[in-house]
């Protein structure tokens, strides 16, 4: 059965890339371009994971990834900060905020992936380990 990934993120090119990497690797990708309209999806979806841009217009990823985390049904799905920011500190900021990995931007085609399905090892049908 394939996985499902919410992939929040506003770039149309980031969308097409990741949603390309992932769906090679057996994954099905349902994108949102906003916060708001990813925390919809996520509450109709359930996702197996969520990647989050940080970056996001009018509501930033770690309000999202908080109000994902408000919602119980949400609260053992992994979210993975996929940023460009990568500032001392931001990585901490993305986890603070509830998620549970953090993937600097600009990603890397070769292990992207591999990195996603290493955090969702550590994370996954567990849950967070926090």
């Amino acid at each position: 059965m394939k996985r499902t990934v919410l992939l929040i993120e506003d770039n149309a090119q980031n969308r097409y890339l990741t949603t390309f990497l992932l769906e090679q690797h057996g994954y099905c990708v349902v994108c949102a371009a906003d916060g708001p309209s990813g925390i919809a999806e996520a509450s109709r979806l359930s996702p197996d994971l969520i990647l989050l841009d940080i970056q996001l217009p009018g509501m930033d990823g770690y309000q999202v990834a908080r109000a994902l985390r408000a919602q119980p049904e949400l609260d053992q799905v992994p979210i993975i900060a996929v940023t460009s920011y990568a500032m001392v500190g931001d990585r901490e900021k993305s986890l603070d905020s509830g998620c549970d990995g953090y993937i600097e931007k600009p990603i890397d085609p070769e292990t992207f992936v591999s990195q996603i399905q290493a955090i969702e090892s550590t994370h996954g049908a567990a849950g967070r380990t926090e």
